[in-house]
């Protein structure tokens, strides 16, 4: 069986309570990105950054996987072949809803990173600037999520999943964000089957072979049930 490579980005979680930057009333339009969402905006102001996080943490404890995500893992659980779920989002929805080995490229909210050391551990509900780390003692610790400007996580073992892709689908990703934006042209240059999921058409849409526009709780259970009964 084809392997399947899905990336998810935040409309997949909106349905589910939790904002996009695009949203005009979220978390994001009272903060500005550069201040929160960059290492130069937590070098300046580190308890701005951790009260921003510590919003954004609470709110995701409080959000439930939607019927996308446990889609999503019901496509894993059975598909005969191999479904990777690569997502830009920092939240554990997929996780709560069922889907397993999932790579965080933009980290999670759920966990913490040592500035000095490295090292990396289940992030308390509030964290503080103060706060020091479990393994060195220093009082280095951040969000372990990635930030502007910084270099995504699990690279390497996307680009290798992507290029085994017989089937690649985007879900609910507005295709600015790049290394992710151009995930579906390596993809297709593999050969891969390549499919749009998406409340609307993104940036990146006419690089895709298929596309399927609508709410993502809606759109994605159709489509893993066209996938698991051939008919995708």
């Amino acid at each position: 069986m084809d392997k399947i490579v899905i990336l998810t980005g935040a409309g997949i979680s909106a349905e589910s309570g939790l904002g996009t930057f695009r949203d005009k009333d979220g978390i994001w339009t009272r903060y500005p990105i550069e201040d929160v969402a960059t290492p130069e905006g937590f070098a300046r102001n580190p308890a701005l950054v951790q009260d921003f996080y510590n919003q954004r943490r609470a709110q995701a404890a409080k959000a439930q996987p939607n019927a996308a995500h446990r889609a999503l893992a019901r496509l894993q659980a059975d598909y005969a072949g191999e479904v990777v779920i690569v997502t830009q989002n920092v939240d554990a929805l997929h996780e709560a809803g069922g889907a397993r080995g999932v790579l965080h490229m933009h980290g999670e909210l759920a966990r913490a990173l040592c500035n000095a050391c490295g090292h990396r551990w289940d992030a308390p509900e509030v964290m503080a600037p103060a706060d020091p780390c479990p393994a060195c003692g220093r009082p280095e610790t951040r969000p372990d999520v990635v930030w502007f400007g910084e270099i995504p996580y699990h690279m390497d073992d996307i680009w290798t999943h992507l290029g085994g892709a017989g089937l690649f689908a985007a879900i609910g990703t507005s295709g600015n964000v790049y290394p992710a934006a151009a995930f579906v042209q390596e993809a297709a240059a593999a050969g891969a089957h390549t499919v749009e999921l998406n409340l609307e058409p993104s940036v990146t849409v006419s690089d895709f072979a298929e596309t399927r526009h609508g709410a993502a709780t809606e759109v994605v259970p159709d489509w893993v049930d066209a996938v698991l009964s051939g008919r995708a």
